[in-house]
């Protein structure tokens, strides 16, 4: 190595070490603006409701405001593209959810990959779903359900809020894993597949537990099976599908995530403010009212099963033939 390459060679190191140096000490005073938390839903919804339960206790953490920013469309694409192209400062986070990682699949031509265009900070819920039925459904749970699927193929129509929504994938997976056959109405939401499922105009539908269950107790629907695990305060009495398909386990999530490049000391401290505002003895109360219960991820395992997730609806949508078409 000669004179003028070994000083290159330092220059450049110390190039480095500076650059790192400046990292360091920014991540060390981080926050020191407001942070934008981007939701890609209108205000009102179930999504926005979550990301105003956790902003105010992420800003008391931090000691900035976390101010939560609609940037509604395209199924919360539009707020993605928007995070995906930010600095990687830790000033522009995105409240993203299960939508987020179908988009992959259903719209090629998306401007940014889900998986390789964020750094997860945190998991924070889920989103409980119920399949619901009209009273005059013949089955009241979900081993009667996939029986009478499988007894009458084709004869039943189920309800989901769109093509390609989780509401939608979850049931095409269970018609996959039982080999049942019923036809998909996409609906614009709960607000109109409820009262259909009510008066017969669809005999399933697929919604929030939160919606299902309000009409359920009532009597006027009947809430045949939760798709997750999860147990929601109020729907304790549902059945969960998987026994009848086991190991199905379907659920919107919703979860934080930064710019690709983001450095890893702010991740760390964004998400340990989340993990102290995802553990407070009243987070499960408050998210219930919302319809979701805390899950709680630290980075490195949300990466990983973020990565399975997208896997899993990509299987799904190549198997059972889905497209936006």
């Amino acid at each position: 190595m000669n004179a003028f390459t070994s000083r290159r060679t330092a220059l450049a190191f110390g190039a480095a070490l500076l650059a790192a140096g400046a990292t360091l000490a920014h991540a060390q005073t981080y926050p020191e603006r407001p942070i934008r938390l981007l939701v890609g839903y209108s205000a009102g919804g179930g999504v926005d409701a979550v990301a105003r339960l956790l902003a105010p206790r992420l800003s008391a953490l931090l000691g900035q405001q976390v101010v939560v920013e609609n940037r509604a469309g395209a199924a919360g694409v539009i707020a993605g593209d928007v995070v995906a192209k930010a600095a990687p400062d830790g000033y522009t986070l995105l409240l993203g959810d299960s939508s987020t990682l179908i988009a992959k699949y259903m719209q090629p031509k998306l401007a940014f990959d889900p998986i390789k265009s964020f750094t997860p900070i945190a998991g924070v819920f889920k989103s409980p779903l119920l399949i619901v039925a009209n009273n005059d459904f013949p089955a009241k749970t979900p081993r009667e359900l996939v029986a009478a699927l499988q007894a009458r193929p084709g004869v039943y129509a189920f309800a989901t809020s769109g093509v390609g929504t989780v509401q939608h994938l979850g049931f095409e997976m269970m018609k996959g894993q039982t080999g049942t056959f019923a036809l998909h109405i996409p609906y614009r939401g709960a607000a109109q597949i409820v009262p259909d499922v009510i008066s017969g105009q669809v005999p399933l539908g697929v919604v929030s537990a939160t919606a299902g269950m309000a009409q359920a107790r009532a009597g006027n629907l009947r809430a045949l099976a939760i798709m997750s695990n999860d147990r929601l305060p109020g729907a304790e009495s549902v059945a969960a599908l998987s026994t009848a398909v086991p190991g199905i386990d379907v659920a919107p999530r919703l979860f934080l995530l930064a710019p690709a490049g983001t450095p890893a000391a702010i991740v760390d401290r964004l998400g340990e403010a989340v993990r102290s505002v995802m553990t407070a003895p009243d987070m499960a109360q408050a998210a219930a009212v919302q319809g979701a219960v805390p899950d709680f991820l630290p980075a490195a395992a949300l990466a990983t099963s973020l990565a399975q997730e997208s896997a899993r609806w990509g299987k799904v949508i190549h198997e059972q033939h889905i497209s936006a078409q």
